[in-house]
């Protein structure tokens, strides 16, 4: 078995120089099917990363043993049951690297948390139960979940995709259940185009291949790294800075005091999105469609200084225009006309990021109420709200045989590719290009629950 099963290259896992981030901290999540280890993997990482005090450790003591799973599984509801319902985020460092964890919940019924951590992880770490499977079989089958959350990781567009396949201490032949299951993993990854960086064996309730090596040398067949040195050398999210300027603005502070007349009196404030905001810069509103010159930008202590995407900035216009919270400022190209049939002729300005009314997406559904097409929902882009229609639903996805079906709706839990009409235009763009203008989330009008995130093709 080789060092790193390398299935696919991914191609947002570097700097605009060409050279990965592997000094920041890297944000990553367990997930899987229910039961898989999920919460013992990373109560495992924490206590053998020396993240855990001696009387937080006596306090998750189940039956006069050590549970590992309760470091992280802390709602009283968790403990009852044995499961874990919400995410939970750890934070433990070593000497190469910080690390933020999400311990995302495994049961069907919790994907829509699920899909909330791994929306703005670095990494996904799914965990795959040895013990649950046919694992003497060439030809077995994955769990329904596992191909769900590996589903979602892909289609979330999570860098870095690890397989940790675990339980290996519990199965008669450990060597050849890895290599079976690493197989099918190959197979179904292959298949659904998902790009992974490793597969490797582990067990987090005895602590092999997990921060330190197995007891046993080449257990499994597998002469890798544990997980936690792959972790250390897995790449950031990198920011999307290399694109035109995208910025929702989520607050609007007015300085009336200001004496300066060569720019607005109001500062606009939010997360740039995409792109860099510096002064100088052609903008444009949206929706109003008004056009300004960035003025001046500040960071979050006020200070003078150009914000790449990812950070908080203050952005003030060279002139006073209307701009509210939910509004975008987004990057203005001045169209250059080829002919001039007057002298009154002026090239109309347009955006980078052209609205549309018109979209077509991919949805992870995670309404209790099954989604059908005529419906209406609230649709969350940035800060913005528009209503939303579902004009078709085109297809669901099986997410064991990964073929495409014709559906009429999508149940809870379920993926699937539609067709929505928006009241109002969005400055858009596919998820692949960018995460902020290529998602949304739909909210049920009436309940506001959190129904669905659609990825926008």
């Amino acid at each position: 078995m080789s060092t790193t099963t390398l299935i696919a290259t991914n191609d947002h896992s570097t700097l605009g120089s060409g050279q990965k981030d592997t000094k920041t901290a890297l944000r990553f999540i367990t997930c899987g099917s229910v039961d898989d280890g999920k919460s013992t993997l990373i109560g495992r990482l924490l206590v053998d990363s020396k993240a855990v005090l001696q009387d937080h450790l006596a306090g998750v003591q189940r039956q006069g043993e050590t549970d590992l799973a309760l470091l992280t599984d802390g709602l009283s509801a968790e403990r009852e049951q044995g499961i874990t319902i919400d995410v939970a985020y750890r934070y433990f460092n070593t000497e190469d690297r910080k690390f933020i964890i999400g311990d995302a919940p495994g049961h069907e019924q919790y994907t829509r948390n699920m899909v909330t951590a791994a929306s703005s992880a670095d990494a996904a770490v799914v965990l795959v139960d040895a013990t649950k499977l046919d694992w003497s079989n060439p030809a077995l089958e994955l769990l329904v979940q596992t191909r769900r959350h590996s589903l979602l990781c892909k289609l979330l567009r999570v860098p870095s995709i690890v397989f940790a396949v675990n339980k290996l201490d519990a199965v008669a032949d450990a060597t050849q259940a890895f290599a079976h299951i690493s197989r099918a993993l190959e197979a179904f990854a292959t298949a659904a185009g998902i790009p992974v960086t490793a597969i490797v064996p582990v067990s987090a309730l005895k602590g092999w291949n997990v921060v330190d090596a197995a007891v046993q040398p080449g257990w499994c067949g597998y002469t890798g790294p544990t997980l936690l040195a792959l972790l250390e050398t897995l790449p950031a999210t990198p920011a999307e800075s290399d694109l035109p300027l995208a910025f929702p603005v989520q607050w609007v502070e007015k300085f009336s005091s200001s004496a300066d007349t060569s720019m607005g009196r109001r500062v606009f404030w939010g997360r740039v999105a995409t792109g860099t905001v510096e002064p100088g810069t052609p903008v444009q509103v949206f929706p109003s469609g008004q056009t300004a010159t960035v003025a001046q930008v500040l960071d979050h202590a006020r200070r003078p200084r150009d914000i790449a995407a990812g950070h908080s900035a203050g952005i003030v216009l060279d002139r006073e225009v209307d701009v509210s919270r939910g509004d975008w400022i987004v990057a203005a190209l001045v169209a250059v006309p080829t002919t001039m049939e007057d002298e009154f002729d002026t090239p109309t300005p347009t955006t980078f990021w052209p609205a549309s009314r018109e979209l077509s997406a991919t949805i992870a559904w995670m309404d209790d109420e099954p989604l059908i097409a005529g419906r209406v929902y609230w649709a969350l882009q940035g800060h913005r709200w528009v209503k939303a229609k579902v004009r078709r639903i085109v297809h669901r996805l099986d997410v064991n045989t990964l073929q495409e079906h014709d559906a009429t709706q999508l149940e809870p839990n379920a993926i699937g590719h539609v067709e929505l009409l928006l009241q109002e235009p969005l400055p858009v763009a596919p998820f692949a290009r960018s995460r902020v203008l290529g998602s949304l989330i739909l909210v049920d009008t009436a309940t506001h629950k959190t129904s669905g995130a659609a990825l926008l093709n």
